[in-house]
């Protein structure tokens, strides 16, 4: 799977944004889909997980409320809308596919797109 990220960019605090991740190869509906986040310093920390039928997902504690994962199978994308977005939330997003119904951790994703950055101004 070959996975591309993008929609990343500079927003001051309390706007929004959405990522996108485009996925090509394999099957995109056989892999549960996660997007992560690294900013400096920092390790990469999940954000938000969907499975591969987009019937569940999971969010980050720091993110719930504010941000949504989605998927179109039809289309082969997986998407990130992101509101309220505070400056903490700045980092490079990486869009993340595993083998799955739906994964949690890091280790279980095996193909990583290249990231996009999100700045978020105070």
């Amino acid at each position: 799977v070959q996975l591309q990220a993008s929609g990343g960019g500079l927003v001051q605090a309390g706007g929004s944004l959405r990522l996108s991740c485009a996925a090509s190869g394999r099957t995109f509906s056989g892999y549960a889909m996660g997007w992560f986040r690294q900013s400096p310093g920092k390790e990469r920390e999940i954000v938000a997980t969907i499975s591969w039928s987009g019937g569940r997902s999971y969010y980050a504690d720091s993110v719930k409320g504010r941000f949504t994962i989605s998927r179109d199978n039809t289309k082969n994308m997986v998407y990130l809308q992101m509101n309220s977005l505070k400056p903490e939330d700045t980092a490079v997003y990486y869009c993340a596919a595993a083998r799955g119904e739906i994964a949690y951790y890091f280790q279980d994703y095996e193909y990583w797109g290249q990231g996009t950055l999100v700045t978020v101004s105070s």
